[in-house]
Parts: C-alpha cells; structure tokens; sequence
C-alpha cells in the first residue's frame, strides 16, 4: 500500500495515499458496497467529518505542471468537540491523510504556516481543535496567517447547531444573537469564514475554502466551523464530491497599458531601486529576478519576507530594506528616484514609517499579484504575477538584441538600446555594498574566542557553517533586526523570518513545519529567552516524529529588543527584565535562577551548552550533524567584545508621551517631533 509522500514530493494522479486502492476495513462502504438502507445510488453514506476529510484527500494544485497535495497533513488536539467527528473522521481516513499531534493549538497553526511557506503556498495544512480554548487559541496563529498571506486550513469544534441543551459546555452565551459562539473571533483574522450548520452545507463551503487558499491572491486562514453534532452526522453525498479536483494557481499575466507605462517609467529612471518582497519567493521568481538585475544593472534591497530572493554576493543585492536594513539600501532609497516594488505589501519597516524616501521626485512602481497592494503609495500599478510580470517588463527593456545603452540613448535606427543603470550609479552603490560588508564581517569577528559571545557573533559563527541548505527560522525580538542586517542569504529559501506579525513562539513550530516540507535540510530555529517561554511546547512534537529539530537558545535574561525600545522613548527599560523584583518595585535584582537548556532536555531534546565563542562554533557544527533534536544554549555576553551591530539605519514610528516629568522622556519626544517632521504621504 503506499505510504503518505512527505510534503515537498510531488503528488501526481494515483500518487495520493490511498486513493485508487481498495479501502482498509474499516473505511466506510463505497458505491455498489454494501450500501446502507435509504443510500441513493451514485452516493457515499459517510459522516461530515468523514466526508471533509474524503474530500480534502483528493485536492491538489497545479503550477507549471507540477502537481501536489493540497492539504498533505492534518495537525489536531482532541477534545469533546471534535474527537467524535474529525478525529475518528482521522482514524477511518488514516491511510488518506496524515494526522501529526500538536501540543498547543496556536503553535499548531504556527507549524502549518511553517509548511505552508516552505511550499511556497502550494501546499498546506489544516488544523483540527475542539470547541472553547482549543478553538480561540487559533486566533493567534490565524492573524499570523492572515498577514503574511499564507495558507492554513482551519477546523475548530463549534456548539450544538440543533441546540439540544443550551447552554453546553463551553459555550459562549450572547443574550443578543443565539447564533454566536466563541469561534466568530476567527472571523476577522480569517479571509474566509463559514460554519457548517448542515451536512449539506459542507459542500460549498469546501470548494470556497478550497479556492481561497489556492488563490495568490487572497490567501490566508481558512476557518470552517464544525457544530460537534454535525461533525457526527451521517448523509448521502453525491460522488462527486470526493472527485479528485486540481486547483490550478494562476500567473496573471500584466495588462499591456499597464505594462508599457511601467517600461517607460524605468527608462526615465537614473536612480531605480528594486524592493522584492514574499512576492518573489511565493511566485518562484528568483531566477527571472537575477536575470532582470543582471540585465539592468538595477539594485536590489528586501523586505524581511523578500530576503534571500537574490544571493547576498549577487553584486546588484544590497541588502534588507528599512528600519532594519543595510546602510547602503536605505542610502539608495532615499535618493531613489523610482522604487519599483515587487511581491511587497509595503509594511511600516520597509518604509520607515514613511519616512525612507526622500527624493521630491520619487516615483513608485509596483508589481503585485494583489491589486490592494499594487496601488499602495501612489503606485503605477502592475497588477500581476510576479514572475511573469518580471518577464514581460524584462523583455521590454531589452530592445533589440546587442548593445549596452545609458538611460535614454537610442540606437541608430532610433529604437531604444537596452536599458541600464547609469555606470557610476552601479560603481556608487557597489562600493557602498563593500563597505558595508565589512562592518557585518567585523560584527561577526571575536577578538577573544574564550569569551562569551554577542548575539552577532552567534550569528556569525553559524554564517561560516551553513551552507545553501541551512533554514534559518526567527520571528520577534532583536534578531529579525540583526538577520535582517547581517545574514548573508545564501539560497531563495534560507531566510525565514516571520515579521508580519512578528509573533513570539512562532519560531519552534514553524521549524517543525518546515521540517515536515524539507526534511532533508538542517533547520535552526533561533530563539530567545522571552520567546522561549512563551511556546516551547512543539519540541515534544519534534522529538515524537522523530525530527532533526535544531533550536539555538539565546539566553539575554528579558526581552533585549523591547528593553531597548524602551529606553529609547523613555520607558527606561521598565519591565523589560527577567530578574529578581527590588527594593523600588523594579525588577532590577539578579537575574532568575532559570535554566531553560534543562527545560529542552527535559522535555527530550539533546542540549549542548556553549560559554565560550570556541564551545559556540564546536556546539552549532555537532548540532548540524545531529539526527535528532538538538539545543545550542549561549548566554551571550554584551558588545564589548567587538564593534557589535551597527545601529538603525532608518526611524519607526513609535510614538512618545506627550507630556511627561521625567528628563529620559522629554529627551524621547524632542527626538520623536524630529523624525516625525520627515514623513511624507506619497500622493
């Protein structure tokens, strides 16, 4: 019998586990079997859990050619609201679709985000919870979803649609609308809601789900609401329902208005920048991305979703983008005059808080599958697949074949030569990409290798040990800003760093996540303290299946990113550490006596601790070659030991009491009024 594929493995017609193939015993009769008095023929006498987890076995996507699983596995917690329908649904069903036992509902939706997004959304997850607790810890990971637009397909128990006790356990009572139960919180942070009140409603509520998670362009948390008493329910379904259905993912192609205005936008352009955003990665556009570099000459900055989209010694990569990035994209930014963004949403890091770019002149392109998106900041939009509008604006700057032209040269003939960034703009910005790659390499470097190390000397020792393969997995705290700095990307998928909800916890699950997807590939999530505590829970999951989980701990004793912004808008760090409470109510004692390298251990990992940079760089290469789950635990010293990170090179906006008596404070907000005058609204 075969076996489900991991997800990664194409799924192609009859690979699917057990489709085709005679049904285990204990799977509910088919046509022409045995059918049960009252079945009408040509249907399936199934429950609506049994029959959501039938059909959800026999959805794929298309793209290219490729085909593979929709929904390759399904995370779940059992409680009353759903053991009786979707989870002996998934006993029944076992030979069709994967089960993986998750032990926190949010970190479940986190894993199947992770998966998501090392399928480049064409494969997802669903999660299965009970009513309550189970289903409102979703909501977490469904913002998550909802905002970095990925896939995951979401089953929370409901109450009683026939109502035969009210209220019953759990439920949420509304004296105003019997018709609400607590999983309506799902509805905002979900692009498509619907609870199945009957078995026949199942129907089109699955194909819609179907759709919006193969849509590129409205993608997120998909929530159906299952009433415990309709999960069980038995009904007729018409076979073709369960039909195998390929959900083919569009390449929108560029209108041709649109598309010429975009090319002579570009050739007006002296100063062009190009901003490349998830957008890139989810179309698989890397390639067409370097070649179009490589044609114009034009440089490329990122987003923290975007990063990796061209090699960081590719010489046109100049880095991340924004609050967090590189001196010399923010420089280029500022005096850009056309920004061309691609698969970006434009989030208030990537602009500064609108605040990055300062040319009067500046013009905005945008290449977005999402038109919502394309039209941010006054934008000439380019509403299309990113791959393809890549290619067609490619093309059209080419002209015809030979030559090498500056901005606004023609050939004999009078057709524009191809085009290319003026040399001395290239020459400016490539030196300014070696000056700034010193300074990364002197963050990395230690002086003294018996000291313990800084956060950016931790990165730096895994940057000299990872190769193509490694993924890199972060989301809150102060390392999005350092990875987004100095991480040297060194393939399209490497870098995974969560900030559009910049979620702490995220990172363990959605390492899992990616495990499931690439297991072939080393996977380090990096975590601090602060995120540690807050959702260590999927490391039991990781040792349960068996995977090569690598988790590097960072020990900083509080929340180093937050005590910092504290400081800076004259919070003065106030509760921002993990110490003992003194005398003035602050907790400013020792540090606490908690060892969470002991935590990973007891809950079945093997940790490795690291004091010094030599332990650090010893630790992370046996961890690379572990096949099991391994913790690298360092308490990182301060900036001392070398130049540290270099500063932002960009403001955000966080803004400052207006009136305050302490000086700290009132020092914040001379400096917050200052920025501030800088923001622009790009009409």
């Amino acid at each position: 019998m075969t076996t489900t594929p991991y997800p990664g493995e194409d799924a192609r017609a009859g690979d699917a586990p057990g489709l085709g193939e005679d049904p285990p015993p204990e799977a509910a009769p088919r046509t022409g079997e045995d059918a049960r008095a009252g079945a009408r023929p040509h249907t399936r006498r199934l429950t609506v859990a049994q029959a959501l987890i039938a059909f959800l076995a026999r959805q794929f996507t298309e793209r290219d050619g490729r085909r593979r699983r929709l929904i390759n596995a399904t995370w779940g917690i059992f409680g009353h609201g759903n053991v009786a329908g979707v989870g002996q649904a998934l006993v029944e069903s076992r030979a069709d679709m994967r089960y993986l036992q998750g032990r926190n509902e949010q970190a479940m939706v986190h894993a199947a985000v992770g998966y998501a997004r090392q399928s480049n959304r064409l494969s997802a997850h669903a999660v299965t919870t009970s009513i309550g607790p189970g289903a409102t810890n979703l909501v977490t990971g469904a913002a998550l979803a909802t905002i970095n637009r990925l896939p995951v397909l979401l089953l929370p128990g409901d109450v009683f649609a026939t109502r035969p006790a009210d209220p019953v356990l759990q439920q949420l009572e509304v004296p105003s609308a019997g018709d609400v139960s607590v999983n309506d919180a799902l509805r905002p942070v979900s692009v498509y809601f619907d609870r199945v009140t009957r078995p026949e409603a199942l129907i089109p509520a699955a194909l819609a789900a179907m759709r919006v998670l193969t849509d590129p362009a409205e993608t997120g948390a998909v929530t159906l609401a299952l009433p415990q008493d309709v999960q069980a329910e038995a009904y007729d379904w018409p076979e073709e329902f369960f039909a195998e259905r390929v959900w083919r993912i569009r390449r929108q192609a560029p209108d041709p208005e649109e598309l010429a205005e975009a090319v002579t936008l570009v050739r007006a352009a002296r100063r062009p920048l190009l901003v490349a955003g998830g957008g890139v990665r989810y179309s698989g556009a890397e390639d067409v991305l370097a070649a179009f570099a490589d044609a114009t000459g034009i440089p490329v900055a990122a987003t923290q979703a975007g990063k990796g989209s061209l090699r960081h010694d590719h010489p046109c990569d100049v880095g991340g983008v924004g609050h967090t990035g590189t001196a010399t994209a923010d420089e280029l930014a500022r005096t850009a005059d056309l920004v061309i963004g691609v698969g970006t949403r434009w989030s208030d890091f990537s602009t500064a808080s609108a605040t990055l770019f300062q040319n009067p002149e500046v013009r905005f392109l945008n290449l977005n599958v999402t038109g919502f998106d394309a039209h941010k900041l006054a934008a000439h939009p380019l509403v299309a697949d990113a791959r393809t509008a890549l290619e067609g604006l490619l093309a059209a700057l080419a002209g015809p074949a030979g030559g090498r032209g500056e901005v606004g040269e023609r050939l004999e003939d009078g057709e524009p030569s191809p085009y290319r960034v003026p040399a001395s703009y290239e020459a400016e910005f490539r030196a300014a990409k070696e000056r700034w790659e010193q300074r990364v390499q002197a963050a990395f470097d230690a002086e003294d290798e018996l000291r313990p190390p800084t956060q950016a000397q931790v990165l730096g020792a895994l940057d000299a040990l990872a190769t193509g393969e490694d993924i890199v997995i972060n989301a809150a705290g102060s390392l999005p800003g350092d990875l987004h700095k100095l991480w040297r990307a060194r393939s399209r998928d490497q870098y995974h760093v969560e900030y559009g909800y910049s979620c702490m916890g995220y990172e363990i699950p959605a390492a899992l996540g990616v495990l499931l997807a690439a297991p072939e590939r080393p996977v380090w999530a990096f975590v601090g303290d602060g995120t540690y505590l807050m959702n260590p829970t999927e490391i039991v999951t990781a040792v349960q299946e068996r995977l090569p989980l690598k988790v590097v701990i960072l020990q900083n004793h509080g929340y180093a990113s937050i005590g910092g912004l504290s400081e800076a808008v004259g919070a003065e760090r106030f509760g921002t550490a993990y110490r003992f409470r003194a005398e003035d109510a602050t907790y400013t004692g020792d540090p606490l006596p908690v060892d969470l390298a002991a935590n990973a251990a007891s809950l079945g990992m093997r940790v490795i601790r690291a004091k010094t940079v030599r332990d650090l760089r010893e630790a992370l290469a046996r961890a690379r070659a572990a096949r099991e789950a391994t913790c690298v635990y360092v308490e990182t010293g301060t900036g001392d030991t070398g130049p540290g990170v270099p500063q932002a090179q960009a403001w955000w906006d966080v803004p400052v009491a207006g009136t305050a008596t302490r000086a700290s404070a009132v020092r914040a907000r001379t400096d917050y009024d200052r920025h501030a005058a800088a923001r622009r609204r790009h009409l």
